[in-house]
C-alpha cells in the first residue's frame, strides 16, 4: 500500500537557508559594482514607449551555464522519457484486459460450455495478464472457494507487481532531480561567495558572482522541471493500476461464483447450489 512521506525539516532549512543567501548576494552585488554591464547575450531593444531585454542564449548554452549537475538532470530527463513511454505502451487497458478474450471466456463459464482443460488452453493461447488470472482460478476448478480465491490473490500479486515495474525508477527520477537540482544552487552559490575575495583587478567580481548566480537558479529551475512531470506520471499511472488491478478483481469473483464446489447457485425448486451439492453427493455415497 502507498503511502505519503512527509518533507523532512533539515531539507526545508537548507532551502531556506539557500534562498536567504540568495537574497544577500544580490545586495552585494549591487554595493560591489556600483553599475551594470551589459552582457554579450543580452539583446536591448528599444523603442518609443519601452524598452525590452531579450536574452539570446541556447539550449547548449544554458546548460554549461548550469555545470555539471545539469548533465546529470538532463540525464534523468531522457531515463523519464524513456520509461513513461514504456509504461504508456505496456498499461493499455487493450492488453491488460482485453475486452473480446473476457467476455467470451465469461460468457462460455456462465453456459457451460467450457470444462477444465479447455478453459486453460484458451488462457495459455491468450498469455495476458487477466488471462494469467483465470489460469490459477482454472487451476482450482471444482475446489472450495477459499482455495479458489487464494489463487486468485497470489497471482493477482504477481501481475500487480509486474504491473508496478518502473514506477519506482519513475517516482525515484521526482525525487532525486529536485535534490540535484539543490546541490546545484549551493555549488554556484559557493561559487559566488568565493570570488568575492578570490578574484584579482584583472577580473570584475560582478561577472564571477553574477555567473555562480546563474548557476543556482538555472539548476533549481532545470530540477524542478523535470521532477514536477515525473510526480505527476507517477501518480497517474499508480492510479491506472489500482483500477486496473480493482477490475481483474472483480472477474475473478465471477469465476469463483461459477467454478467453485460450494458457490450458491439457484435451482428450480428453490434450494440453494450447496445444498443441491450436499444431497448429490450423499447419493453417490449411498
Amino acid at each position: 500500500m502507498l503511502q505519503k512521506t512527509k518533507p523532512q525539516l533539515p531539507f526545508v532549512q537548507l532551502m531556506f537557508a539557500t534562498l536567504t543567501l540568495m537574497g544577500i548576494a544580490v545586495p552585494l552585488l549591487a554595493q560591489t559594482t556600483g553599475q551594470t554591464s551589459q552582457p554579450e547575450n543580452v539583446q536591448v531593444i528599444t523603442s518609443e514607449h519601452e524598452t525590452k531585454v531579450i536574452a539570446s542564449k541556447t539550449l547548449l548554452q544554458v546548460i554549461q551555464d548550469g555545470g555539471p549537475m545539469m548533465f546529470l538532470i538532463g540525464i534523468c530527463s531522457v531515463v523519464l522519457l524513456v520509461f513513461v513511454f514504456e509504461r504508456s505502451v505496456s498499461l493499455r487497458k487493450g492488453r491488460i484486459i482485453p475486452r473480446p478474450f473476457v467476455k467470451r471466456f465469461m460468457q462460455q463459464l456462465r453456459e457451460g460450455e467450457l470444462d477444465a482443460d479447455t478453459a486453460m488452453e484458451l488462457c495459455q493461447k491468450n498469455r495476458s495478464p487477466v488471462a494469467e488470472v483465470f489460469a490459477a482460478a482454472i487451476q482450482k476448478w471444482n475446489r472450495p472457494s477459499v482455495e479458489i480465491e487464494q489463487a486468485i490473490i497470489d497471482s493477482g500479486e504477481r501481475v500487480t507487481n509486474n504491473l508496478r515495474k518502473y514506477l519506482r525508477l519513475i517516482n525515484g527520477v521526482a525525487t532525486v532531480t529536485p535534490l540535484l537540482g539543490l546541490l546545484g544552487t549551493v555549488l554556484g552559490m559557493i561559487h559566488a561567495f568565493d570570488a568575492i575575495g578570490s578574484v584579482d583587478q584583472s577580473i570584475r567580481p560582478e561577472t564571477v558572482i553574477a555567473t555562480g548566480i546563474s548557476q543556482a537558479l538555472l539548476t533549481t529551475a532545470a530540477g524542478l522541471s523535470v521532477a514536477i512531470p515525473a510526480l505527476i506520471t507517477y501518480l497517474f499511472f499508480v492510479g491506472r493500476v489500482d483500477q486496473l488491478v480493482v477490475e481483474i478483481d472483480s472477474f475473478g469473483q465471477q469465476i469463483i461464483s461459477i467454478i467453485a464446489s460450494d458457490a450458491w447457485r439457484p435451482s428450480k425448486d428453490g434450494e440453494s447450489g450447496s445444498r443441491n451439492q450436499t444431497k448429490k453427493s450423499k447419493r453417490s455415497a449411498a
